[in-house]
């Protein structure tokens, strides 16, 4: 079992921190996250919406110079939260100026992303405030919330709620 810490940490000490265990983490306003495992329907959206866009990046003539990376984690620009996107399109040019990308796959310039996905589960508050907040701030230049589920509240997907892409 990994023992989690209890003292708010700093992005550089969650990251000397993140263990090989195989499960993910998430950094949120210097407290570490677990994030739960996605469900099979949430696996599908995320691998529907990839097969999508690898088609749009070759339609563009994008090919080469756009890639979706397996994982990554994006640093805030508070440099108090890492988030690791469900999908991200990155500009192979712009990374090759990121420090700490080829060896620890971190993504910390705005530049580098052409767009993440937040495909949403249990945890929605934090892809609908956190994260948007975030991305909005470090001036990530296009991001979606896929809620598949209609799992966010009211004041996102009306009243009933509905299934919802929301593009900012």
């Amino acid at each position: 079992m990994v023992q989690a810490l209890t003292k708010p940490v700093t992005f550089a000490e969650f990251m000397a921190w993140y263990p090989d265990t195989g499960k993910r983490y998430e950094l949120h306003d210097g407290i570490i996250l677990e994030m739960p495992k996605p469900t099979g329907t949430h696996s599908n959206v995320t691998g529907f919406l990839i097969e999508e866009l690898i088609l749009t990046i070759i339609q563009m003539g994008k090919r080469g110079s756009w890639t979706i990376p397996r994982e990554s984690i994006v640093k805030s620009s508070n440099e108090k939260s890492g988030y690791e996107p469900d999908i991200i399109v990155l500009d192979q040019d712009a990374i090759k100026t990121e420090p700490r990308w080829a060896k620890e796959s971190i993504i910390e310039k705005a530049q580098s992303i052409k767009l993440i996905v937040e495909v949403v589960s249990t945890n929605w508050r934090d892809d609908y405030f956190k994260k948007r907040a975030d991305y909005e701030e470090m001036g990530i230049f296009e991001y979606w919330i896929v809620d598949y589920a209609a799992l966010g509240g009211r004041n996102f997907l009306g009243n009933p709620k509905q299934p919802t892409v929301s593009v900012y």
